[in-house]
């Protein structure tokens, strides 16, 4: 299948789910682009465009079908990136109501809730860096590249802890005091 982004279509009101935005050239233009700056950062390219998708509709909540011909991609590569978002947390799946069929939703608060699961990756490495300063030595060329790494990381959760914190802070109060629902 081609990857090149739909046509506009149509919006369309599925059964039980919201009415779906029109996939305008505009929208897939900034689709593309986004994904394939998410894809130069590290991502997968095909989870960087169903990402970057998800993130456009306004409900946040798409199904395979409409990732699908929006992107032009096979089931099977929705499924491979749904399963790759899942595990880094950007994505959530949710069953329709009375249906086996999924949707896939990215929450209003991905980023916050993405860094806030770096921050237990941070911690776990640190266990990790421990075991390898033990193994290789503290006083050993090897064994202060590691104390090294295991500062920084330390640092950076520290850091990153506050910044979460003040992030929250900061969209309250912008917000009046009402957070956005997810």
């Amino acid at each position: 299948m081609s990857e090149q982004p739909n046509e506009p279509n149509e919006p369309n009101e599925q059964a039980d789910g919201p009415r779906v935005r029109p996939y305008g050239p505009e929208v897939a233009e900034f689709v593309e682009r986004f994904a394939a700056e998410l894809a130069e950062a590290g991502m997968q390219r095909m989870a960087s465009r169903v990402f970057a998708c998800l993130l456009t509709e306004d409900s946040g909540i798409l199904g395979s079908a409409e990732l699908s011909e929006r992107l032009r991609i096979s089931p099977a590569a929705v499924s491979g990136a749904i399963r790759y978002l899942s595990q880094v947390h950007l994505v959530t799946r949710e069953r329709e109501p009375g249906s086996r069929r999924e949707r896939y939703r990215v929450h209003a608060d991905v980023w916050y809730e993405a860094m806030t699961d770096r921050d237990a990756l941070l911690g776990r490495w640190s266990t990790t860096f421990d075991q390898g300063l033990k193994a290789v030595g503290p006083d050993t060329p090897a064994g202060r590249r590691i104390a090294e790494t295991a500062e920084f990381f330390d640092f950076m959760r520290r850091e990153l802890a506050m910044t979460l914190e003040r992030w929250h802070a900061h969209r309250e109060a912008a917000r009046g005091g009402d957070p956005e629902p997810s």
